[in-house]
């Protein structure tokens, strides 16, 4: 599989970060109540995580190890300011239902760790197709789990009457514990039709990810040594 295609793939199905290394835990809890708040919360953490992917790629070179995070959130900050500007001027219900959830993206744990995972250790094109996946993947998440909730919890998609009006809501499902048992649903999905992941590659091959004390030559291993 071409690389390129190979870093959308894992941001979408093998490492995505809300079902499989379960990050952004926090916005994927409080904001995937509506449909719409999971799209406007993935599209700007998916643009703050590809222009953040990028600069830091171009940056790598640059910046010393010694003040490498204190770099990083100093680019992620900018970058997330803007993009609250941007949104607070041109879509302002999508600002006002995410609210503190936009700032925070500056600590939000998957930009933050693909930046130090990925970003800093590949080229500019790669850093982007990493940030593009992981986004998208985010995105889709976030999206589907609020419109499962929507539904479910309201009887509305996207603000659409779904369910009958004589139809009662479930209304735990418009609360965090209705986020943990729609993502649990996810998981289990995804385990039912066998997707595997890399840590359950990583397991099925005897190997438990730490390369310092195997002595195995594996494509794991070759990656960390590059």
């Amino acid at each position: 599989m071409n690389k390129y295609i190979e870093r959308l793939y894992n941001g979408i199905i093998k490492e995505n970060p809300t079902l499989i290394l379960m990050l952004g835990m926090c916005p994927t809890l409080a904001v995937s109540t509506q449909a719409i708040n999971g799209i406007g919360m993935g599209l700007s953490t998916t643009a703050v995580l590809v222009l953040s992917n990028l600069v830091i790629s171009l940056l790598r070179k640059i910046i010393p190890d010694q003040v490498r995070l204190p770099a990083y959130i100093v680019i992620v900050a900018s970058l997330v300011t803007v993009t609250e500007l941007l949104i607070e001027a041109y879509l302002p219900d999508i600002y006002s239902a995410l609210g503190i959830f936009i700032p925070l993206i500056v600590v939000n744990c998957i930009i933050l760790g693909r930046a130090e995972a990925y970003a800093n250790k590949h080229t500019p094109g790669l850093a982007v197709m990493d940030g593009i996946g992981m986004g998208v993947g985010f995105t889709i998440a976030l999206t589907l789990a609020g419109c499962i909730r929507e539904i479910l919890g309201s009887g509305t998609c996207f603000g659409a009457q779904v369910l009958p009006e004589s139809v009662e809501p479930i209304g735990i499902f418009v609360q965090p514990p209705g986020a943990f048992l729609v993502i649990a649903l996810f998981i289990i999905i995804m385990n039912a039709i066998g997707i595997k992941t890399r840590q359950r590659e990583l397991v099925e091959n005897d190997c438990d990810g730490c390369c310092a004390t195997c002595a195995m030559t594996c494509d794991h291993r070759k990656e960390e040594d590059k």
